[in-house]
């Protein structure tokens, strides 16, 4: 539990019980509200936070560790360079030990190398409010070892940045490391955490990507193969109920479990597609055109496509071009979707101009069907 001395130090005991806990909280609100709290005042004053913001900090800091006098300099700190009152609000309460040091030797250096490589002002003020601990970190065995770790496979200081400015935890994360150092003795190339680290850094600053790492194995992915980033990205981007709903929804329309993980070990993208655009897409292809439903494994990066823009009036060329025996039977059904426009137009158009291309150039504009 929590108790107060007397001199207002607050100690907290992991054994407390929820009930203890808000009997606690309850009372140090009265209390420091009622004493008029230097450091509470020194919040609610200075930085325009609301009487319950500095609250929040009581399990994180000790108050009467807090010298006023180093709150102001913190927060004046803040503010001279950019952040707002807002974003002074967030960064404290998130690591309230921040009130309590030299900004000047803890803080301005860190904001220094960040400036050095590239950061604008304005990226600077993104990085340091999403993910403040950053700054807890040392420059020189924390901050930098962890930018060069990102630039090892980025290979320049802007696309680093990018990065970082992307998902600051990404630098500033314990994880990163380690599960980089994982990945490679799974047998991932360089350009496959370079992939990481460009499209999903996040993946890297999971603290179970050792367990992501088995599903996938399991699911019968090459880790030495591209697809295998891919599919670590979307079993951490799906949940586990949308994962099997979109499962499921493949099944619905004709595709055995079988069929399923053979797809997902060629183009684990097919995850990353919504359930209501894998529904979509099946229902037009097996429902509307009567279409088999195992051609979509063969090329299901048919999923990614645009419903209305591509799948949808080049399905319509195509099936009007096999009903007038125009297009052989046996012909792909998959290559009409990936040529270019111009190319879909000679092949499946402009060809047949004598007879049919009005009909063709009136279903190659449809976007529903």
């Amino acid at each position: 539990m929590m108790f107060i001395s007397r001199l207002g130090r607050a100690t907290v005991y992991p054994f407390a019980s929820a009930t203890q806990k808000c009997h606690l909280f309850l009372f140090l609100r009265s209390h420091l509200i009622s004493t008029t709290s230097q450091p509470v005042s020194c919040l609610t004053d200075k930085c325009e936070f609301s009487q319950e913001s500095p609250l929040k900090l009581f399990s994180k800091v000790r108050f009467n560790s807090i010298r006023p006098s180093k709150a102001d300099s913190t927060i004046a700190f803040f503010r001279t360079h950019g952040f707002s009152d807002a974003q002074i609000t967030k960064i404290t309460t998130r690591v309230p030990a921040f009130l309590r040091c030299n900004p000047n030797k803890r803080i301005l250096p860190k904001l220094q190398f960040l400036a050095s490589k590239g950061a604008s002002n304005s990226d600077i003020l993104r990085i340091v409010t999403g993910y403040p601990e950053l700054l807890l970190l040392g420059l020189k065995n924390g901050i930098v070892p962890a930018f060069d770790l990102i630039n090892r496979f980025l290979s320049s200081d802007e696309k680093t940045m990018n990065c970082v400015i992307s998902s600051p935890a990404s630098m500033g994360h314990f994880y990163v490391s380690k599960n980089v150092k994982l990945l490679l003795d799974e047998g991932l190339t360089h350009s496959q955490i370079k992939r990481l680290f460009q499209c999903r850094p996040s993946v890297l600053a999971s603290s179970t990507l050792w367990k992501t790492v088995a599903e996938v194995k399991k699911l019968g992915v090459d880790p030495s193969l591209m697809n295998f980033s891919v599919a670590l990205m979307a079993k951490k981007a799906v949940a586990k109920s949308g994962w099997d709903a979109k499962v499921e929804a493949c099944k619905t329309w004709g595709w055995s479990e079988e069929q399923f993980s053979d797809v997902f070990r060629k183009h684990p993208q097919i995850m990353l597609r919504s359930e209501k655009k894998i529904i979509a897409v099946m229902s037009f292809w097996v429902g509307k055109l009567g279409w088999d439903p195992s051609l979509l494994c063969v090329a299901p990066v048919i999923f990614g496509l645009s419903l209305e823009e591509r799948i949808i009036p080049r399905a319509l060329v195509v099936q009007y071009l096999l009903s007038k025996g125009l297009m052989k039977k046996d012909a792909s059904l998959a290559t009409p979707f990936f040529v270019t426009h111009k190319k879909f137009l000679e092949r499946y158009v402009t060809r047949f101009e004598k007879h049919h291309s009005s009909q063709l150039l009136k279903l190659l504009h449809s976007k529903t069907c």
